[in-house]
């Protein structure tokens, strides 16, 4: 089991009013997983998502990270198991528009101490992995919104990260660009990459192999997906159609 959460609760304080973001939340997952969180806005969902990144903290219960118990960490001890053991992936992807993509994934690498020879090489290899080893010298604006969040996804993987967080992925998208990420997800998913992706879009949530969703601070129902749609038989359709 990669993430273990028990009775996890979040009140927020401003001044004497407290609000409840998460209720009582009870959530497990293993290994290799693909799992979907939905509901709709002050659901919950994005509270649990910075807790699980260790963005934030519980105010109760426990969340234990890859046999981690997060509650006793400090702050520098957070730092590091984010940049060790999380790779996030942002809606608005979050490249530095001044780098290349080669450089852009290199970043986490920079911050855990490896070689600049090292650097390289594992950089290569994830941009090879989302199918952008061609584009590693071009800059986020020399590229369209799909690569640019393919670029994101590979940064994500270069420090082997325990899970990949993905927050609304696909929300700044067309559909045809979705379904290729979508791919993307899908294909590391089968290397044995563990994936938590938030999303708003019922159809993007039936790729996945676990659908979770919240309401109200609660987790309201946890179900496996038997059939998850394949992006990439998605992606040879659309092809096709668009050379017809």
């Amino acid at each position: 089991m990669i993430i273990d959460i028990r009775d996890l609760g979040k009140v927020y304080k401003n001044g004497k009013v407290s609000v409840t973001a998460l209720r009582h939340v009870n959530l497990s997952v293993d290994k290799g997983e693909f799992i979907s969180i939905m509901g709709p806005s002050g659901s919950g969902k994005s509270t649990l998502m910075n807790i699980i990144g260790c963005l934030d903290r519980a105010t109760s219960g426990k969340y234990i990270l890859d046999g981690v118990d997060i509650s006793k960490l400090n702050s520098r001890e957070l730092a590091k198991i984010r940049n060790l053991k999380i790779g996030f992936v942002f809606q608005s992807f979050n490249l530095l528009p001044r780098m290349t993509a080669l450089r852009n994934v290199e970043l986490p690498m920079i911050y855990a101490g490896v070689g600049a020879k090292e650097r390289r090489k594992r950089a290569i290899e994830a941009l090879e992995r989302v199918a952008l080893k061609e584009r590693m010298n071009h800059k986020p604006n020399e590229m369209s919104g799909g690569q640019r969040q393919r670029v994101a996804i590979a940064r994500a993987l270069v420090n082997n990260p325990s899970i990949i967080l993905a927050d609304e992925p696909t929300g700044n998208l067309d559909s045809y660009s979705s379904e290729e990420i979508m791919a993307v997800f899908q294909d590391l998913n089968r290397d044995g990459v563990t994936i938590i992706l938030v999303t708003h879009e019922p159809d993007i949530a039936q790729h996945t192999k676990r659908f979770v969703k919240f309401k109200d601070g609660l987790m309201v129902e946890d179900k496996i997906i038997e059939n998850p749609l394949d992006a990439r038989e998605v992606v040879r359709l659309n092809k096709m159609e668009r050379m017809a």
